[in-house]
C-alpha cells in the first residue's frame, strides 16, 4: 500500500501504458505514490512501473470503472478516450485530473481551434471541411489538413500543395477533417505548463521543437527566448490553463513567425515529448510535476539544473525486433548524455523507441548543441 501524500492521495490511475506513463514511474516512487495502469498489452512500457494493471483498451470505460476502484484519482497518458462514457463515471464520483470538462475542448482539433478563438488566443485560420469545394478561397495553397480525431506523431496530418492533393485525401473514408492555413513560421516552439488543484501555475522554459514529417526529431532548451516572445508564450499559457480550469501538466506547441508573433498550433492534456529534457535538466521533471498537480501536492520548481539541454528522439528506421544495445552503448558514451529506451518489442519506421538528452555545460552555445544533435543522429541513423 502506498503511503498517502499530504493531499490524502496515494494511488494514481493512468489511462494508457506507453512511455509517458513509464516515465512517471520514478517520480511516483519519490512521491510515495502507486501507479495503477490501464493498457491493452502486458508488453506496454508502463507495465514495468505499475503496481496494478487493468488490461484493456484505453477507450474501454468499463475497464476504467475497474481502475477507479483501485485508485484515488485518474489521469491520462493519451487522449484516445471515450469522453461521454467517462462522464458517467465522473458523475458517480470518480475523480479525473485533468477534469473531463478541461479535456472536452481538446480532443477534436476543430473544437480545439474554436476554443482558442473563443478566448482570444492567436491561432492559424481554420475551417471544418469535408469536400474540396468548401475550401475558403482566402486560404490559398499550401494548406494543412488534419484528421479531427486520433491524429498523432504525423499520422492524420497532411500538407497539401495543390487542390488535387487535397481532394485525394478528403476522399478517404471514415474521417472528419480540419483545414488550416499554412503558417510560414521561423521556428516551432513548445512550453510545458502546469496548474495545480488550487490554481497555482508553473511554466517551464520555452524551447524549440524541430519537426520532420510532422514528428518531433529534436528539442533545444537553451534559454533563447526572452522578452517579447517569452512574454507572449507565458500569457497564452496562463490564459489557456485558466480558461480550462486545468489540473496537471499541459503541453503547448506554438509557431513563431518572422515578425515575432506567436500562434498556438496544438495542445496536449498530458505530459509531452517536448518536455522530456526535464527529466535530466530541471529541478522538477514534467512527470513529477504532473503527479504533484493531480494529487494536490505543491508544484515544484521548474528551474534548469544545467546551462541547457538538447533532446533527440530515437525514431525507428526499419521494421525490426532489435533492442539496438550496441547503438545505445555508443550514445551513452557521449559526455553528459542520458539515454532512455522505452522497451518496445517491435521497431517500425517513425515509431518513438527512446530518446537521448544531453545536458550542456556553461559556455556551450547553440552551434555546439546542434553538433551534439548531429552526433546523436549519426550514431543512431548511421
Amino acid at each position: 500500500m502506498a503511503a498517502m501524500t499530504s493531499s490524502g492521495v496515494g494511488r494514481v490511475g493512468v489511462i494508457g501504458g506507453g512511455q509517458l506513463a513509464w516515465m512517471m514511474g520514478d517520480a511516483a516512487k519519490r512521491l510515495g505514490l502507486q501507479l495503477m495502469v490501464q493498457t491493452p498489452s502486458e508488453a506496454d512500457p508502463a507495465t514495468d512501473v505499475a503496481a496494478e494493471l487493468v488490461l484493456a483498451q484505453v477507450d474501454d470505460a468499463a475497464a476504467t470503472a475497474t481502475l477507479a476502484q483501485q485508485c484515488d484519482v485518474i489521469t491520462f497518458e493519451n487522449e484516445f478516450v471515450d469522453l461521454a462514457a467517462l462522464k458517467v463515471l465522473e458523475d458517480q464520483g470518480v475523480v479525473f485530473a485533468p477534469p473531463l470538462r478541461a479535456i472536452a475542448p481538446i480532443l477534436d482539433k476543430y473544437d480545439q481551434r474554436s476554443f482558442y478563438q473563443s478566448i482570444g488566443v492567436p491561432t492559424p485560420r481554420f475551417q471544418a471541411i469535408s469536400l474540396a469545394s468548401e475550401i475558403d478561397v482566402n486560404f490559398g495553397f499550401p494548406v494543412v489538413l488534419k484528421a479531427r480525431r486520433h491524429g498523432y506523431d504525423g499520422y492524420g496530418t497532411f500538407i497539401c500543395k495543390t487542390l488535387v492533393e487535397l481532394e485525394e485525401i478528403l476522399q478517404r473514408p471514415g474521417r472528419s477533417w480540419l483545414l488550416e492555413e499554412f503558417v510560414p513560421f521561423e521556428r516551432e516552439l513548445a512550453v510545458m505548463a502546469a496548474r495545480g488543484r488550487s490554481g497555482e501555475m508553473a511554466l517551464y522554459p520555452v524551447v524549440e521543437s524541430q519537426q520532420e514529417n510532422q514528428v518531433c526529431r529534436r528539442v533545444y532548451a537553451l534559454d533563447e527566448f526572452v522578452g517579447g516572445v517569452a512574454g507572449q508564450v507565458e500569457a497564452i499559457a496562463h490564459q489557456i490553463l485558466t480558461a480550462l480550469n486545468y489540473v496537471g501538466v499541459l503541453g503547448i506547441e506554438l509557431f513563431l513567425t518572422a515578425n515575432g508573433r506567436v500562434l498556438v498550433n496544438e495542445i496536449a492534456p498530458r505530459v509531452h515529448n517536448s518536455g522530456h529534457y526535464t527529466l535530466d535538466a530541471s529541478t522538477t521533471s514534467q512527470f513529477e510535476q504532473h503527479l504533484r498537480a493531480v494529487t494536490g501536492l505543491p508544484l515544484g520548481s521548474t528551474a534548469m539544473t544545467c546551462a541547457g539541454a538538447v533532446m533527440v528522439n530515437l525514431l525507428g528506421f526499419e521494421s525490426s525486433a532489435s533492442d539496438y544495445a550496441e547503438l545505445r552503448q555508443q550514445l551513452a558514451a557521449i559526455p553528459q548524455a542520458h539515454v532512455y529506451w522505452y522497451g518496445k518489442a517491435e521497431s517500425r519506421p517513425g515509431r518513438k523507441l527512446g530518446h537521448v538528452t544531453v545536458c550542456l555545460q556553461v559556455g556551450q552555445n547553440r552551434s555546439e548543441a546542434e553538433a551534439i544533435a548531429r552526433r546523436v543522429e549519426a550514431i543512431w541513423y548511421g
